[in-house]
């Protein structure tokens, strides 16, 4: 037995110890803004270094298509001269401002802004974790967590504590309901049945990505829809499952002595008040106006004049039904419908916090409406700056053609060695999972992945949409156990309250089960969905990409 103990004691400690070293190599690694203005410097002194070698590759495209030099070469394009720094000069705002990601993330936060601070969001959530059957608990916070990534923080500030609270209320070990909460929110980081402010943010940057090698392409917000609406589900499965049967008997019965006693007023535990039902049952009604309209500008056109159902625009006659469909060919699907979708998320969030706001007297007018509109913008300053070093080392990597020779050798090396099937992607998937140890921002990690890997992939033969998909599961997979993760010290914090000797090691160890399990199924299920089934991971969305159609 005492063997036993010894042994057992020696492998907690060498994972600590494993784990503490994967700490202190992330602490290696400079603040993620530090991280681009770097990466970017790097990216003009490789250009001048690659340009006087004559660094080269054979363009795959088409000799007629746009863009490809008359000797059917790509070559490195040197900054480090006079003309490059012209470029970069004139260029440097215009490489900010233009950056497709910013612009869609500042739209939405408006509308989220007015929804958080009119306590819609906090509500909601409240309301969807406490009205569940005890029974059911386990699986309404996992699932609650990942819904609540519509708006991320809401779920990391609101659902974690509240998860915790709600266990201890139920003599349950509370930090069993933290760890499902926190795999919900953060391991499930991408899935959702509605789509969030990280959605147009991974677009934008997918698209960045694919233009390196076809300027046409684009990606939208709601590329990865189907999958991740179907990856809610199994994600709150694949929680609840290892919650209940893996992480809740590990830690055994609570000790309370072993807690802050701040921590045990239950102050979480607030009941949805009859102010917040009545503005959660209108703020529905509002949702319910919101999506009838969304369906008004889809419906098919009947090419009659329908009474209040028809404008003017520019002296044509044009009626009101699909207005948002394509106006050439009446697709639904390639539309300014889906082009535009964060103009929905901004309508969705502002017109059901509004009423709440109204129905349940946070709100009282257009003043505190600004209010909220303007911190949810100010809690992004950190974001712009980061978005500006990103958006200039996105900019040079594509001048250099940095990015489409490292992508056609990194495509002619997978040809080569025979790596081109799906299994290409369970690669893909455990490389973005072990970067992200290091790099917990799922906005920055792809920024500096997308130019390499996405055109690298396209040039084998599949689509941006569905490497897109990939790296979210590698992405969403490690955010619980690595301390980069932004929110990573508040979760600490938190569960610290609930055992004072509790450490990173062991807030770690806590959740490395679900790490694994949602590696494993979720990548399986990717590879099925995909591969097995051969189906679209988003509306419109495509499997394949045709290299000889750039």
């Amino acid at each position: 037995m005492e063997n036993t103990v010894q042994t057992s004691a020696a492998k907690r400690n060498a994972f600590t110890r494993f784990l503490d070293g994967v700490e202190w190599l992330g602490n290696l690694l400079p603040h993620p803004v530090t991280l681009f203005a770097v990466l970017a410097g790097g990216i003009i002194l490789l250009s001048g270094l690659f340009g006087w070698m004559g660094l080269a590759v054979v363009d795959p495209r088409p000799a007629d298509a746009p863009g490809v030099a008359a000797d059917g070469m790509i070559r490195a394009v040197s900054l480090m001269n006079g003309d490059g720094l012209r470029r970069i000069f004139t260029n440097l705002v215009d490489n900010f401002t233009s950056f497709a990601p910013l612009g869609v993330v500042l739209v939405a936060m408006i509308g989220v802004g007015v929804a958080e601070k009119s306590g819609m969001l906090s509500a909601a959530v409240r309301s969807m974790v406490l009205g569940a059957p005890k029974h059911l608990v386990t699986v309404a916070i996992v699932f609650a967590g990942i819904v609540s990534n519509t708006a991320s923080e809401v779920g990391y500030v609101v659902l974690i504590p509240l998860a915790g609270a709600i266990f201890y209320a139920l003599d349950r070990h509370p930090l069993a309901g933290m760890a499902a909460a926190f795999a919900g929110v953060s391991g499930g980081y991408s899935a959702n049945l509605l789509v969030g402010t990280i959605d147009p943010l991974l677009a934008g940057i997918t698209e960045e990505a694919a233009q390196l090698i076809d300027p046409t392409y684009t990606v939208v917000a709601t590329d990865n829809w189907y999958f991740m609406v179907a990856s809610t589900f199994l994600i709150t499965i694949i929680g609840s499952l290892v919650s209940i049967f893996i992480v809740e008997p590990k830690l055994g019965p609570y000790d309370s002595s072993r807690a802050d006693a701040t921590i045990l007023d239950k102050s979480m535990m607030d009941e949805v008040s009859p102010n917040e039902k009545r503005g959660l049952f209108w703020a529905g009604i509002a949702l319910l106006g919101v999506l009838a309209v969304m369906a008004f500008s889809l419906l098919p056109r009947t090419g009659l004049p329908i009474p209040f159902t028809s404008m003017v625009l520019g002296g044509e006659f044009i009626p009101g039904w699909g207005v948002l469909r394509d106006p050439d060919t009446q697709d639904a699907m390639a539309s300014p419908f889906f082009d535009g979708f964060v103009v929905w998320i901004l309508i969705f969030f502002m017109v059901t916090g509004y009423t709440y706001g109204r129905v349940a007297g946070t709100m009282k007018g257009d003043r505190d409406v600004i209010d909220a509109m303007s911190d949810a913008l100010a809690s992004l300053g950190l974001y712009i700056v980061l978005v500006f070093f990103a958006a200039q080392f996105v900019a040079f990597f594509g001048w250099t053609n940095l990015g489409a020779i490292s992508a056609v050798a990194g495509a002619n090396f997978l040809q080569e060695s025979g790596i081109t099937g799906p299994e290409v992607f369970i690669f893909f998937i455990l490389m973005c999972a072990v970067i992200n140890l290091s790099l917990g921002s799922a906005s920055a990690q792809w920024a500096v992945t997308a130019p390499i890997f996405v055109p690298m992939l396209m040039l084998i033969g599949y689509a941006p949409e569905t490497i897109q998909a990939a790296y979210r599961i590698g992405d969403s997979s490690t955010n619980i156990i690595t301390p980069m993760m932004s929110y990573f010290g508040l979760i600490l914090a938190w569960a610290t309250r609930y055992d004072k000797n509790l450490g990173v090691g062991t807030l770690i160890a806590m959740m490395l089960p679900y790490t694994i399990f949602f590696l494993l199924f979720w990548s399986g299920f990717f590879v099925l969905w995909t591969f097995g089934l051969d189906l679209p991971v988003g509306p419109g969305a495509q499997t394949y990409y045709d290299p000889s159609n750039m």
